[in-house]
């Protein structure tokens, strides 16, 4: 099914110390999003642009946002191939250049998947999973820097999983 989706999000500044902008180092850049229905998110812009290290800033959200989608496209990837997927990490890295006039930009974001699987029979098919999941990833087809992979999959240790049985491809 095609189709549209839209997304809605409110961002409400709440950084004013007093003065508003009135200068570079007089504001706070501490911000409130939420989306109906769904807790508040406190943020900040990130600690080198006099941020609140201590909360989410948008690179940490991008980078959520890609991990987030790859993780979720991949179990659907598995389950179309008939794989089990017991466990899955990731620790994901991105990097982000200043251009030098006060912008700048993402220029590659590396996913680290540590993905488990119930039996070693799924391991070639849990790696080629990863492929798939990254061309149906909504994220990672948005953003123009690459977005790689260096995926690792192991077996779960014997007696981890019960009763396993893959399904047939959906």
């Amino acid at each position: 099914m095609i189709g549209e989706h839209r997304y809605a999000l409110h961002a409400r500044w709440t950084g004013n110390r007093g003065t508003g902008t009135s200068g570079y180092r007089d504001y706070d850049r501490s911000v409130t999003l939420s989306v109906h229905g769904k807790p508040a998110l406190d943020a900040s812009s990130d600690r080198p642009f006099r941020g609140d290290p201590s909360k989410w800033n948008p690179e940490d959200m991008l980078l959520a946002a890609l991990s987030e989608c790859h993780l979720l496209s991949y179990l659907h990837a598995c389950v179309h191939a008939g794989v089990v997927v017991v466990s899955y990490t990731d620790d994901a890295t991105g990097r982000m250049t200043e251009d030098g006039r006060g912008g700048g930009a993402f220029t590659e974001v590396v996913l680290r998947p540590r993905v488990e699987v119930a039996t070693a029979a799924m391991v070639a098919a849990a790696e080629t999973a990863h492929a798939q999941a990254h061309e149906w990833c909504f994220i990672a087809n948005s953003v123009n820097f690459p977005v790689r992979h260096d995926a690792v999959v192991t077996v779960a240790p014997d007696g981890a999983v019960s009763g396993v049985r893959a399904e047939e491809p959906a």
